[in-house]
């Protein structure tokens, strides 16, 4: 008989992740939003001006990607690129359209929140203390390195 693998907080949280990811993907579905697309509209408004370089660098995706993304909400009309002429600058923003896409995101979100905590309430209390350590201090964003 084979022996079960030892306990992987690693496997257990990337597991859980993805189980909720696709929960996720499924509730933005109706709203015509993807996660990434999500995390990027949230970029846009959280810093207005953003540039396509520091989207991409944010999102970890290209900048030809970063593009190809905002010229689909420039024509959706949820995000406006106030300098789209080669050359310059952008100073992309949410429209007011962008703003309600991403109040009805907020809800779906502030749902799956509620049943999460419903259904693992340390899980949710856990992650709240290690947010809170994380975002005290920055260097633990990043994973360890192996050598």
């Amino acid at each position: 008989m084979s022996q079960s693998p030892p306990f992987s907080p690693t496997v257990a949280l990337l597991t859980v992740g993805r189980v909720w990811e696709a929960v996720f993907t499924e509730g933005l579905k109706p709203l015509g939003l993807t996660t990434r697309k999500y995390g990027l509209l949230g970029h846009i408004r959280g810093t207005p001006g953003i540039s396509f370089s520091e989207l991409a660098r944010r999102s970890l995706i290209t900048v030809q990607s970063a593009h190809t993304a905002v010229a689909a909400f420039v024509e959706a009309g949820v995000v406006d690129d106030g300098t789209a002429h080669a050359g310059a600058a952008s100073t992309l923003r949410i429209t007011a359209e962008g703003d309600s896409l991403l109040a009805r995101a907020a809800e779906v979100v502030a749902g799956l929140d509620a049943e999460f905590a419903a259904q693992h309430p340390e899980l949710t209390e856990a992650l709240r203390v290690h947010m809170l350590r994380v975002m005290s201090a920055p260097t633990d964003l990043h994973p360890p390195t192996f050598s």
